[in-house]
C-alpha cells in the first residue's frame, strides 16, 4: 500500500473516531444540559429534534453534493459544520440558551450525516483500489469513539466539570482532527463525470432502486441500524425498567454493548479473510438474534447483561459489510453507497422513537421483538452481500469479504 492511501485510511480512521466521540460526548452531557437549561422532559424532546431534522438533511443531501464535488469538498465542510455545532452548543450551554443550543444541535445533525455518508463513500473507494478490506475498521473507530467520549463524559460528570468546559475540550480536539484529516483524502472521488449521466441524473436513482440485490443488501443495513440504534437509545433504560438494574449498572451494561460492537469490527478481517462476507454475516444475525431473545425473554438480570454483549457482537458488522457490498453491486457507486447509507441511517434515527411509542404499550422488552424479527430476516439476506458475477470480458471484482490484507 503507499503512502498516499495509507494517509487517506488513516484520515478516514480519524474522521469517524472524532464522531464517535462527538455524538457520545454530546448524550452523555444531555442531562446536565437539560438542568441548565431548566426545561421539561417534553421541552428537550423538542431541543433534540434539532439533531434529528439536521441529520436528516445531512443525510439526504449528501450523495447529490458527492455526485456533484467528489467526498473531499463535502468531507471538508461537514466536519466543519459538526464542529460549529458543537462550539455553538458550547456557547449556548453556557448562555443558558435555548434556541442557540437547538441550532447548534442542528447544524451538528447536518455535519454528522453528511460528513458520515460522504466519508463511507470514500472509504468504498479505497477498499476497492487498495484490495484491504477498510469498512468495518472504519465504523470500529466509530464505536471506539463513542466508548471514549462516553467514558470521558461520564468523568467530567462525576468531576462536576461544567458542560461548556467539556464540550469546548471536545471542540479543540476536532479541530486539530479537522486541519490534518480532510487534506489527505483526494479530490474528485465520487464525482459523477459521466455527462450523459448528469443528463438523464433524474431517471439514475429509479434505476438503482429497481435493483433487487440492491434492495436485499439495504434490508440488511436497516435490520443492523435498527438493532445498533435500539441499543443506542434504549439500552440503559431496558436495563432498568426491564430487568431491575440501577442506573449506574444499566449505563455500564451500555458501555459493554459499544465494547462488544467495537472488538467486533476490529476483528473482521481476520474472519472476512477465512469464511467470507455472507457467512460472517450470517453468523453475526444468528449471534444478535440470541443475545437479543435472551435479554427479552430471561428475567435474569446477569443473563440479560452478560446477552447485551451478543447482541452487540451481533449488529457490529451488517452495517459496514453491507455498504462494501452495496459498492460492489454495479454502476454509479456513489449513488449506490448513498441510497444504502440513508436507509441505515433513516432506520438509526426513525426506529428507536418509534420503538419508544410501541414501548409505551407493551413495554420496552416485548417492543424488542420487533428488532428480534428484523435481525432474524438478515441472516435470511445475507446471501445478498456476494460479489455481483462479471459479464463475459468484464474484470471481475474483488469481494471486500476476501481481500488481501496490505503486505507488511
Amino acid at each position: 500500500m503507499d503512502q498516499a492511501v495509507r494517509r487517506r485510511r488513516q484520515a478516514l480512521f480519524l474522521l469517524f473516531l472524532l464522531a464517535g466521540i462527538a455524538m457520545s460526548s454530546w448524550v452523555t452531557r444531555t442531562p446536565a444540559i437539560r438542568d441548565a437549561l431548566d426545561v421539561s422532559t417534553a421541552q428537550m424532546g423538542l431541543i433534540l429534534f434539532g439533531l434529528s431534522l439536521g441529520s436528516m438533511l445531512g443525510i439526504l443531501a449528501s450523495g447529490r453534493l458527492v455526485s456533484r464535488s467528489g467526498t473531499r469538498p463535502v468531507i471538508f465542510w461537514a466536519t466543519a459544520l459538526l464542529i460549529l455545532g458543537m462550539a455553538t452548543i458550547c456557547a449556548g450551554s453556557l448562555m443558558v440558551s435555548v434556541p442557540m443550543v437547538t441550532a447548534g444541535l442542528c447544524a451538528f445533525g447536518v455535519g454528522m450525516g453528511a460528513s458520515d455518508v460522504a466519508a463511507n463513500i470514500d472509504a468504498t473507494d479505497v477498499e476497492r483500489t487498495s484490495g484491504t478490506t477498510t469498512m468495518p475498521a472504519l465504523h470500529g473507530c466509530f464505536s471506539l469513539g463513542t466508548v471514549l467520549g462516553a467514558g470521558a463524559g461520564m468523568g467530567a460528570t462525576a468531576a462536576d466539570v461544567p458542560v461548556h468546559w467539556h464540550l469546548a475540550a471536545v471542540t479543540a480536539l476536532a479541530v486539530a482532527i479537522f486541519l490534518f484529516a480532510p487534506r489527505a483524502v483526494p479530490a474528485g472521488t465520487g464525482r459523477a463525470v459521466d455527462e450523459s449521466a448528469k443528463t438523464h441524473g433524474s431517471g439514475s436513482r429509479p434505476a438503482v432502486w429497481r435493483d433487487g440485490k440492491l434492495v436485499l443488501i439495504g434490508g440488511i443495513v436497516l435490520a443492523m441500524a435498527l438493532a445498533e440504534g435500539a441499543a443506542n437509545d434504549w439500552l440503559p433504560l431496558l436495563m432498568v425498567d426491564g430487568h431491575g438494574m440501577d442506573a449506574t449498572l444499566g449505563s455500564l451494561v451500555y458501555v459493554g454493548f459499544a465494547a462488544a460492537m467495537t472488538l467486533g469490527r476490529f476483528a473482521a478481517p481476520f474472519f472476512l479473510r477465512r469464511f467470507g462476507r455472507a457467512s460472517v454475516i450470517r453468523v453475526s444475525a444468528v449471534a444478535g438474534a440470541l443475545g437479543l431473545l435472551l435479554v427479552i425473554a430471561s428475567d435474569n438480570a446477569v443473563v440479560a447483561g452478560v446477552s447485551v454483549l451478543l447482541w452487540g457482537l451481533g449488529a457490529s458488522l451488517g452495517f459496514p459489510l453491507a455498504l462494501s457490498a452495496a459498492g460492489e453491486s454495479g454502476s454509479d457507486e456513489t449513488a449506490r453507497v448513498s441510497l444504502v447509507a440513508t436507509i441505515g441511517y433513516v432506520a438509526f434515527l426513525v426506529g428507536p422513537p418509534g420503538l419508544g411509542l410501541l414501548g409505551e404499550h407493551i413495554g420496552l422488552r416485548a417492543a424488542m421483538l420487533v428488532v428480534l424479527a428484523c435481525v432474524v430476516l438478515a441472516a435470511f439476506l445475507a446471501p445478498a452481500v456476494e460479489p455481483r458475477r462479471p459479464s463475459p470480458g468484464e474484470t471481475p471484482q474483488h469481494d471486500g469479504a476476501a481481500e488481501h490484507m496490505p503486505q507488511r
